[in-house]
This record gives structure tokens, C-alpha cells and sequence, in this order.
């Protein structure tokens, strides 16, 4: 005889989950215990959703679902952020959760910890079942890791009432229920004439720019996205996640001339890119108003959400970026020189004003966020030269986020994790911990003060698996920044943080490496030992409490609130 919590741990070993993300309790504590023994590994945290965020991530950086299981209520709340964050950002995810007794939830008569779960989450995740009966968890789990990883990927949710995960079966039913996926995500190849039509706008074009997004990182079709973009000589702009799909100091990128590339622009090139908030909709005055838009995509409902597409090629980005490199007429598309020439002209001229910023010194205070920024930058690469491997980098926060991802440049794929779609602060610790565990390799995640507020309480989980994670957090004192005033009463300001707050102190208290710096050379320093040891570890960074601005680069988003008159 088997159950089905025994049958839940089958289906995900048959299909390859070697890790499980989540938080421990009523129903599915054994189901932890059981994954345990079989050899899956438990990742055990404080909140739910961490340990969704840390799923979501593993599903980005494997290609295959990562897998969070939480307890029901409150727990699958918690974790349902993390779905739908996933969902947002297209990474491969399942939550499984635990659930009341249907027959006492449906008519709503007080079970422990009643909701309905399924229903709530099939609004948020790209889909969402649920299980009756213990003979169809391996069609659940089929369906669900189908599901996530197909197609725009997702978070789907596993709906498992604690019913059915002690209901007893014959073992050879439960044993025929079992079921492994056989190429979950097929290619999906575009069409002849979508091909011949893109080619020949790029070909025409006098200002031609590939847009490259997350989604071509996670495709994994560096070689391919590489050849088009060095055959066409086209100037390429990386997101944020999609930095080091080339490297950053490649000749073509023009992420130094970001608006200049936007506004001029005559033909767009979107490969794993959506013209969503982060690209203006694609939208005058930051994009040409007469620009023209390709675009790979996978989920033909995005074409045309915002732009018209003029050459829409329906595909995997793998598929697409293959059949472009093998059209004859390829090898001729060439971005003229002027276009490069100018785009080149702007890139030098703001990296010699970035130049002036990174090694400003006041002298006279707490050290800003470039010159923090600029020891980041350089010990990192220090450690790839020097060890012949990069460091993971998880990046969450404000001005935080912003300025690292404008400073410190990336040289290989899916190595930079941040807030995605969403712009989702939490994400921190559990991305930087998923890194860790499924890779192996050191994580170094920069976080805002406010950010790593969301997720703190990691740090335990980190030292508890003594994971090489180490993290910088920038602490100014405050959201945005340190030095608002409240100018009505004694109270702080909506903005402020208490700048004393000594956070190496909570790390060291859980066991890992702390340090306190207050300048450029002392965070260096820390940050070479920190991450040569493989050890967890906290740098607590003193930063000038008036550097930054409100909202980061995303001031345009504010509200414009009229004060009355004193």
C-alpha cells in the first residue's frame, strides 16, 4: 500500500525535482520528511514567500520548474506573492500546497485554516489544479510541470488537500498513476514568410536596435542570439536580466546610450522582450514615434498589446533566432556606420561622466552609492580574472537596484537575478539562495536597507545550509533615502529607517561572517574575504543618508500631489 503524500514524492522524483522550497506545517510537514529520505533536498525557511521567490529563481536559472511547497491558509497566501511574481516574469514554477477538507470548505463551515485555495490562486498563476484523489497525483504533477514550462512560462498551483495526501491506495494503482514528462517545452518553429518578412525590414533599416529581454536569457540560445547580433553588426540594448547574454563591454552594446538608441531607433528588434512599463510601452517621446517593432515571441496574445507589430515571428526564441541565422539574405543586413557611429560617440561620452561618479569623494561623510559601487564592480572583477568564475549576482531595492545594474557589467548569461516585471521588493535573499543551491557557485546579492527588510530573517536559512551566499546591504537609512523629515509631529518620516541598525550584528548572531565598513577600500576589503571564505556573510554598508533620489530611476511614476497652503 502507498499514500498519496508518498505518491507526491514519486511523481516529482520521476520527473527530475532534486530541490523543494518551502516552509513546514500541517498537512505537509511528513511530505517534507519523505522528499528528505528520498533524496530530494528540503530547503527549509522562515516565510513562504522566500521560499517561492527561491523556486521561481531555480526555475529561471534550470529551464525545468522550480518547486515550493507550503502549508495551507495564511502559508499558501504567503506563497502565492511568489507565484504570481513568478507568472509576471514568465519563470517556471509550482506551488503545491496543502488544503482543508473540501467537504467542509465548500459550505463553509469553519475548517482549520479554511479558504478556498484554488480558486484564489487561478486569477494570479498561469494555471491552477486540484487533486480529489491520490490516483491522479501523477497526472497533477505531469500536467502542472507541463504547464509551467511550456509555451510563456509560469506559475502554476497544486491544490492537495490533506485528505488526499493521507488516503490510502493499493500500491501498484498509485505505481500506474506515475507519469514522466517527455519534452515538456517542444519548439515551436516560426513560419517561412514571418522569417522573410523580418529580414527584409531589417535589411531597409538606417537605425536598426535589438532589444534583447530575460526571456532570451532563459531561452539559452546564447550561441545563436550571438551570431545574428555580430553577423547584422546591429547595436543591441540588454534589460536588466538579460545583461551578459553578451558580454557588457561588447563593442555593439549601447546600453550606455540606452535613450539615444530608443528615440532614434527606425526599426526595433524585441527578442524576449515585451514593450511593458519597462521599455515605455513603446511609446513616444522616449521611442521613436515612426518605429518599427519585430518581434520573437512565444505567446501570440502578446503581439500588438501595445505597439503594432510589423513583423510579428511567432516561436521559441531558439527556433526563431536559427531560422534568421540561416537566411540567405542575413549575412547582407549591416547597420549602417553613421547609426553605430553615433551610438558609439554617446556610449564614450557617458562612460566618462560614469567615470567621474565612481570616484567621487566627499570626504567628509559616509560613502555614496557609486564609490560603494565601484569596490562592488572591482572585486568582482577581480574574482572572475583571478578564479575563472562569476559570481551570481541577486539585486534588489531603489536606488540600489538602479545603480548596480548601471555600474556593475555582466560577462556571462543568467548570472544577474533582480526584481523583474513586477519591480517586487523580497525577492533578495530567496533568489540568492536558489542561485547557491542549484548552481554551486558564490552569490553576492546587493540589497537596499528597506529591501533586505523584506527578507531578512534568511540570513538564518543561509548560515543553517552554510551556503557561499554573502550580502552587501546599502544601508542609507531609510527608503529612497535617510534624511526626510516628518515636519508635523516627533514622529519619523514615511521614508526613514533606523540608520544605527547594525545589520552585520543579526547575521553574526545566526553564525555567519559580519562586517561593518564606511568606506570604499574598507567594503573591498570585506567584500574579497567574504566571498573567498565560501562562507555566508553580511557587509553592513554606511551610506550617506542624502544619496539617492525618491523612487530611483522611477520618479516619472509618482503621483503629483498638490499641498495646500499653510
Amino acid at each position: 500500500m502507498t499514500d498519496g503524500a508518498h505518491l507526491v514524492v514519486d511523481a516529482l522524483r520521476l520527473n527530475g525535482v532534486s530541490a523543494i522550497y518551502g516552509v513546514v506545517g500541517i498537512p505537509i510537514t511528513d511530505v517534507a520528511r519523505l522528499a528528505q529520505a528520498s533524496g530530494i533536498r528540503f530547503l527549509g525557511f522562515r516565510h513562504e514567500s522566500a521560499a517561492g521567490h527561491a523556486a521561481a529563481a531555480a526555475g529561471f536559472l534550470t529551464g525545468r520548474p522550480g518547486v515550493c511547497m507550503t502549508v495551507s491558509g495564511p502559508g499558501f497566501l504567503n506563497g502565492l506573492v511568489a507565484l504570481a511574481n513568478a507568472t509576471t516574469n514568465c519563470f517556471p514554477m509550482i506551488q503545491i500546497a496543502g488544503s482543508g477538507d473540501r467537504a467542509v470548505v465548500d459550505l463553509g463551515r469553519g475548517d482549520y485554516e479554511e479558504l478556498d485555495q484554488y480558486a484564489v490562486a487561478r486569477s494570479l498563476a498561469k494555471a491552477a489544479y486540484r487533486v480529489d484523489r491520490p490516483a491522479d497525483i501523477g497526472l497533477a504533477v505531469a500536467r502542472a510541470i507541463r504547464t509551467a514550462t511550456s509555451g510563456r512560462p509560469g506559475g502554476v498551483y497544486l491544490d492537495i488537500p490533506a485528505a488526499v495526501l493521507a488516503e490510502v491506495v493499493d500500491d501498484e494503482i498509485g505505481a500506474a498513476s506515475l507519469r514522466c514528462v517527455v519534452d515538456p517545452a517542444p519548439r515551436q518553429l516560426p513560419a517561412p514568410d514571418a522569417v522573410e518578412r523580418a529580414v527584409t525590414l531589417l535589411a531597409g533599416a538606417r537605425r536598426p536596435l535589438i532589444v534583447l529581454g530575460k526571456g532570451a536569457a532563459y531561452a539559452r540560445a546564447d550561441d545563436a542570439i550571438r551570431r545574428f547580433v555580430e553577423t547584422t553588426g546591429i547595436p543591441y540594448l540588454p534589460m536588466s536580466m538579460a545583461k551578459g547574454l553578451l558580454p557588457d563591454d561588447h563593442p555593439q552594446s549601447v546600453a550606455a546610450a540606452r535613450s539615444l538608441a530608443m528615440r532614434q531607433a527606425d526599426v526595433v528588434m524585441l527578442v524576449g522582450a515585451r514593450l511593458n512599463w519597462l521599455l515605455g510601452h513603446g511609446e513616444a517621446p522616449q521611442w521613436n514615434p515612426d518605429a518599427q517593432f519585430i518581434q520573437v515571441e512565444i505567446d501570440p496574445s502578446e503581439l500588438d498589446s501595445n505597439q503594432p507589430i510589423a513583423a510579428p515571428l511567432l516561436g521559441d526564441v531558439g527556433s526563431v533566432m536559427d531560422a534568421l541565422n540561416r537566411h540567405p539574405a542575413t549575412p547582407g543586413i549591416a547597420a549602417p556606420p553613421p547609426w553605430r557611429g553615433l551610438l558609439h560617440a554617446k556610449v564614450v561620452e557617458n562612460k566618462v561622466k560614469m567615470a567621474a561618479r565612481l570616484v567621487a569623494d566627499t570626504g567628509t561623510g559616509p560613502m555614496g552609492f557609486y564609490p560603494a559601487l565601484r569596490a562592488v564592480r572591482d572585486v568582482l572583477s577581480h574574482h572572475r580574472l583571478s578564479h575563472h568564475r562569476e559570481v551570481y549576482l541577486v539585486n534588489e531595492g531603489a536606488n540600489t537596484l538602479d545603480l548596480t545594474r548601471n555600474v556593475v557589467d555582466m560577462y556571462v548569461p543568467r548570472h544577474r537575478l533582480d526584481s523583474g516585471t513586477w519591480g517586487v521588493m523580497g525577492v533578495g535573499l530567496g533568489y540568492a539562495i536558489a542561485a547557491a543551491v542549484e548552481t554551486g557557485a558564490p552569490v553576492v546579492a546587493i540589497e537596499g536597507d528597506s529591501a533586505f527588510g523584506f527578507s531578512g530573517m534568511e540570513m538564518e536559512t543561509i548560515c543553517r545550509y552554510r551556503l557561499p551566499v554573502t550580502v552587501v546591504v546599502f544601508n542609507n537609512g531609510g527608503i529612497y533615502r535617510g534624511d526626510d523629515a516628518n515636519p508635523v509631529t516627533d514622529d519619523p518620516a514615511p521614508t526613514r529607517l533606523l540608520q544605527s541598525t547594525r545589520y552585520h550584528r543579526l547575521a553574526e548572531s545566526f553564525g555567519a561572517d559580519g562586517y561593518f565598513v564606511t568606506t570604499p577600500n574598507e567594503l573591498e576589503a570585506a567584500l574579497q574575504t567574504a566571498i573567498t571564505s565560501g562562507r555566508p556573510a553580511l557587509l553592513d554598508c554606511l551610506i550617506d543618508p542624502a544619496d539617492g533620489t525618491e523612487s530611483g530611476h522611477l520618479t516619472n511614476l509618482n503621483p503629483t500631489v498638490v499641498k495646500e497652503p499653510a
